[in-house]
């Protein structure tokens, strides 16, 4: 099979296993690895070789644009401490334990240790979010385990590069250390001016497709600069997406933000499963290069550290707590977790496309490089599989759903934005302006999802009537096919909108 056919075959695979998650609530993440190695060990299944400094660029930058783009600066500034706590402290303590680890059991030199620690430390959001959207927690652990996804990845990827560098240059140098110093800042400072100068450019390829190929242009060069200026790319991908969200998100045209937000799901989706199957054909050749000693070897070094990662993460979430909770007590005003909120942020560690896409960039030549590719594979596959799947029962155990107070939060906001749209309306005169109160009236007085079934039905078949006529008029040469995706894009937001308001009433009811 060539890579293509094993991809295709992949993603035919994914599809499926992605219903079955949906209805099963199981992060997709976790059935994408398996799937990654069931397919990698098929008969024929060719070895693909990828470029180690593309492969970053490649699988992270979209990534974290897509997660920064929409996560709220108001939450950042809310979580400080506790987004340190866990994009760095976390980070740096789960190095130092599988550091330990690989002193007392396989001897591993500490430069390859300390990469080792930096590729597995860093949890992936996805996996938990996957779960979340389905199953809503308290905004404060939402945030959290979702902000602390963007910064991690900066702290385990500065570890990972002085690690190369100081594997390749056998030691540290005073060159290194001012790198290091000025890649997080520079990096940050990077990413606000050239988002800012990115958007100075979107409003020329509005309602375009240049448009959307612009954003996966930036998100890549925005990598790529920083990197060839030795800066924190992570960073100044982040810094570079929200400046961008600031300054754009208001102006944004709704059809660019529907298109958006369609295809960017749908890339970040092909990069796990394209991620995933690298990793699993790697993963393969490894296996297939070993003895029987050196895999029993490898297998056991790997179950250690999934066991020291896991307990490395659980031990920070309580530890932190009781400082906070302590603090709290003593009239700081940060609030702890409630226990079963800190045990799920523990239990939230799942390491996903991060994780495989550092363990892929090691170079072909580098020390132990097999045992550390097998280790981090068996660590993502681990996590994905042990604690992604018992998220959903972990949080209905506890009780930690908030699934009703979710529902509450949006029948409010709807009626805020139902007031905020009559308090513009309000002067204004005429028989248009009358009808658009009278339907904001509804919202504010009976709530969203209030629109009589009556009228739902013949709105619905309204819709469809001018549909039929669409097609006439097609058939018939009244309309050219520009004109004809036109007015069909315009019956299919009426459509969807009766569409949303008929499924936001059973959801409530």
């Amino acid at each position: 099979m060539t890579f293509f056919e094993t991809l295709v075959a992949l993603l035919a695979v994914a599809i499926l296993l992605l219903q079955v998650t949906r209805r099963m609530r199981l992060p997709y993440p976790g059935i994408l690895a398996a799937a990654g190695v069931a397919v990698a060990v098929l008969p024929g299944a060719p070895d693909i070789p990828i470029d180690p400094p593309t492969a970053l660029a490649l699988f992270i930058a979209p990534v974290l644009v897509d997660s920064a783009y929409d996560f709220p600066l108001g939450a950042a500034r809310r979580m400080l401490v506790p987004l340190f706590v866990y994009a760095v402290v976390a980070v740096l303590f789960t190095v130092g334990v599988v550091v330990s680890i690989s002193a007392l059991t396989v001897g591993l030199p500490i430069a390859v240790a300390v990469t080792l620690g930096a590729i597995v430390a860093p949890p992936d959001a996805a996996a938990a979010t996957a779960v979340l959207s389905n199953l809503p927690v308290d905004r404060r652990v939402d945030a959290l385990l979702k902000g602390e996804s963007l910064f991690n990845d900066a702290t385990a990827l500065l570890l990972f590069s002085a690690a190369l560098t100081i594997q390749a240059r056998g030691g540290f140098d005073t060159e290194t250390v001012a790198r290091m110093a000025f890649a997080a800042p520079g990096g940050i400072l990077f990413g606000i001016a050239f988002g800012f100068l990115v958007s100075r450019l979107r409003p020329v390829t509005g309602n375009t497709v240049g448009g959307t190929l612009l954003q996966f242009v930036y998100a890549f060069a925005t990598w790529l600069i920083a990197e060839r200026l030795h800066l924190s790319a992570v960073l100044a991908t982040v810094a570079s997406a929200m400046t961008l969200a600031t300054l754009a998100k208001v102006d944004d045209p709704p059809r660019m933000r529907v298109h958006s937000f369609a295809v960017w799901t749908t890339v970040v989706f092909l990069l796990n499963v394209v991620a995933f199957l690298l990793m699993g054909l790697q993963a393969r050749r490894i296996v297939g290069a070993m003895s029987a000693a050196e895999l029993e070897r490898a297998i056991g070094f790997a179950a250690i550290v999934v066991v020291g990662v896991i307990a490395s993460r659980l031990a920070i979430a309580f530890f932190f707590h009781a400082i906070v909770g302590y603090r709290h007590r003593h009239g700081h005003e940060l609030a702890p977790f409630e226990h079963g909120e800190t045990l799920l942020v523990g239990w939230s560690g799942m390491r996903g496309l991060v994780t495989l896409a550092t363990a892929l960039v090691l170079p072909a030549d580098f020390t132990d490089r097999d045992l550390v590719v097998l280790t981090a594979f068996s660590v993502v596959l681990a996590t994905l599989v042990i604690q992604g799947a018992t998220l959903a029962p972990m949080i209905r155990l506890l009780k930690l759903g908030r699934e009703d107070k979710a529902r509450q939060e949006v029948h409010m906001a709807r009626k805020s934005l139902a007031q905020a749209a009559l308090g513009r309306l309000e002067g204004e005169k005429g028989p248009e302006v009358e009808a658009i109160r009278i339907a904001y009236r509804e919202i504010c007085e009976n709530g969203p999802g209030s629109l009589p079934a009556r009228r739902r039905d013949l709105a619905l078949a309204a819709v469809l009537a001018q549909r039929k006529r669409l097609d006439e008029l097609r058939d018939a040469d009244l309309v050219g096919p520009s004109q004809y995706l036109e007015l069909q894009e315009d019956l299919d937001w009426k459509q969807l909108a009766v569409a949303l308001d008929e499924e936001r009433r059973i959801t409530e009811s």
